[in-house]
């Protein structure tokens, strides 16, 4: 792609061949399907010298280019990675196919049954930064789920996408299926992103899933419509009814497992009557860890006072802050309510968890919290598809609208009403 001219075209040419290949997408039976994801699990599993040569080389020129560490760490594919996608294709195919599904088909007065039919979106078009494996798991959602997509990753990763691209073809041909159904942009020229987001008679939905820049980006420029998350900034709520075992691990696992994903652990909040037994415990496991602490004054007290150890006070951009990092900031709340009262007050609307062995707490909870996934005495770290279920998932939604929480099969599907008659006509 020598000029935006050039960039317009190859997009176009795109769309074009998606929209002709999400037709025969719509209408595909399951079977042909499930043989398409596990051929493409097949030649994974054969090429893994090859992607992980392709990583290789992107892991280097990241390097060389100074990205950070959690952007590495989402960069890189291991040999677990890869058996990861193919197991991911191997649940895929065994889930049931929503599309054509019939439901609350009723008879009406008139003599008409009405219900509704799962559809396909059409074409998804789908825009990430750095994960490889991104790719494996949106196709494959696209693909069960009757539709076609163009996939749009990070030029960091272009040569890891490549290689999984080529697999990808390979078992599309395998089934018999267009190429085209699964496409990877091939240009690292930015100026593909806003073209992809501007062709409404060609792309029906967009799913963005990278940084906050990008995504406001997106949500503001694009002229289809867009399922997103802007922060993952997840809390976990220690109540003074909690079981403080559970407590300990619930924390160290849902912070310190991974630090670059959108479900760790970013605000811990934890009731005043047990902060002085748990908080000094915790904060010791989490800075041998290598965790920096930002606290209230009542958490800077606790700490240092326990520990001789003094912590950053904590702002209130922190409260605000999806850290992606070894960083975690701490309040020390006075009760339920106040829990709830920051979490609506900082919450992204990603997960939300509260350890307690209080049931009616436990309940109100769930009921007040306004995220796409609230949890009692669990890891906030179980909010993915994969956990769920759902075999993968094409992103996390916090929107309100079609689809929330993770995007999975059903949320790449849309609704539409049928009518069944023998010849009624309207009085």
């Amino acid at each position: 792609m020598t000029s935006s001219v050039d960039v317009k075209t190859y997009m176009q040419t795109l769309g074009r061949a998606a929209r002709q290949a999400s037709r025969v997408m719509a209408r595909v039976e399951t079977a042909v399907k499930n043989q398409a994801l596990l051929a493409t699990a097949a030649a994974l599993n054969t090429q893994r010298e090859a992607l992980l040569a392709a990583n290789a080389e992107d892991m280097r020129n990241a390097r060389a280019n100074g990205l950070d560490s959690a952007m590495l760490d989402r960069l890189e594919l291991k040999a677990k990675n890869i058996d990861a996608m193919i197991e991911g294709l191997e649940q895929v195919a065994a889930l049931a196919d929503p599309v054509g599904a019939i439901t609350d088909l009723v008879y009406r007065p008139s003599g008409i049954q009405v219900g509704r039919m799962r559809v396909p979106l059409g074409v998804v078009g789908i825009i990430y930064e750095s994960r490889p494996n991104v790719t494996v798991e949106a196709a494959s959602l696209c693909l069960k789920s009757g539709n076609a997509t163009i996939l749009r990753g990070g030029s960091e990763a272009i040569h890891s996408n490549r290689a999984i691209a080529a697999c990808l073809r390979k078992g599309l041909l395998a089934a018999g299926l267009p190429e085209t159904a699964v496409q990877v942009v091939e240009t690292t020229d930015r100026a593909a992103v806003g073209e992809l987001i501007a062709m409404p008679e060609f792309v029906d939905v967009i799913v963005p899933r990278g940084g906050k820049g990008l995504i406001e980006r997106i949500s503001r420029d694009a002229k289809v419509p867009v399922i997103k998350h802007l922060d993952g900034i997840c809390h976990v709520y220690i109540d003074d009814r909690a079981d403080l075992e559970k407590a300990f691990r619930i924390v160290m696992n849902s912070k310190t497992q991974r630090y670059g994903t959108c479900n760790t652990l970013e605000t811990l909040l934890v009731a005043d009557a047990i902060a002085e037994q748990i908080l000094p415990r915790l904060a010791e496991a989490l800075i041998e860890k290598g965790v920096e602490l930002r606290g209230c004054p009542r958490t800077q007290a606790l700490i240092s006072g326990a520990l001789s150890v003094d912590i950053k006070l904590a702002t209130e951009e922190d409260w605000r802050t999806e850290y992606l990092a070894p960083i975690l900031s701490i309040r020390v709340v006075a009760d339920l309510d106040a829990a709830i009262d920051h979490i609506d007050t900082y919450s992204s609307q990603h997960t939300d968890s509260i350890v307690t062995e209080d049931y009616t707490r436990g309940r109100r909870f769930l009921r007040e919290v306004d995220s796409s996934s609230v949890m009692i005495n669990a890891s906030t770290r179980f909010a993915d598809g994969f956990e769920y279920g759902l075999g993968a998932e094409v992103g996390i939604s916090t929107d309100k609208i079609h689809a929330r929480g993770p995007v999975g099969l059903e949320g790449l599907t849309s609704q539409k009403y049928v009518v069944l008659g023998d010849g009624h006509v309207r009085a």
